[in-house]
């Protein structure tokens, strides 16, 4: 079977490309497009042995906010 996009029918159409198989097998997601090769490799790994590895979103991380420490006064 040879799949040639520059053949389809539906190329250019609004949202024919975004539906396709063929889009769907090659594009990367965002959050993979991120990964070093090292990463990819480890997870690489999990895959093969079986575990189920999903990529998630960094978590936005609330600015860190500094507690003052308050001194008690000794009373003599």
């Amino acid at each position: 079977m040879l799949i040639d996009c520059d053949s389809c029918t539906l190329r250019g159409a609004a949202a024919a490309c975004s539906g396709c198989l063929v889009s769907a097998l090659l594009d990367q997601p965002p959050a993979q497009a991120a990964l070093t090769a090292d990463e990819m490799h480890a997870i690489e790994v999990f895959t093969r042995a079986g575990f189920d590895v999903e990529i998630l979103d960094a978590p936005v991380s609330a600015p860190l906010r500094l507690a003052t420490r308050r001194r008690r006064r000794r009373v003599a």
